[in-house]
């Protein structure tokens, strides 16, 4: 497996717990001005607002395990 590929998986990894921190996270309401949910939410966002228009449901987020579904399907396509 070459470097390249190693590192393209490890930051699909880190992003997968960004989305897993962000999506907790929201269970608790956090303060919208905190620099560390401003950061979470402007990484996230651009990746889950296309899959939040594309499957609205109201009052359960379900875009969260639909990327982290997406990425692991990426990194299976990686290895191969």
């Amino acid at each position: 497996m070459s470097v390249l590929l190693r590192f393209l998986v490890a930051v699909l990894n880190v992003y997968e717990i960004v989305i897993i921190v962000r999506a907790v996270m929201s269970w608790f309401n956090p303060d919208p001005y905190n620099p560390i949910v401003r950061f979470l939410s402007d990484i996230t966002d651009p990746v889950m607002n296309p899959i939040r228009r594309i499957i609205p449901m109201p009052g359960i987020d379900f875009s969260p395990m639909i990327v982290i579904l997406i990425i692991e399907v990426i990194k299976r396509f990686l290895y191969q």
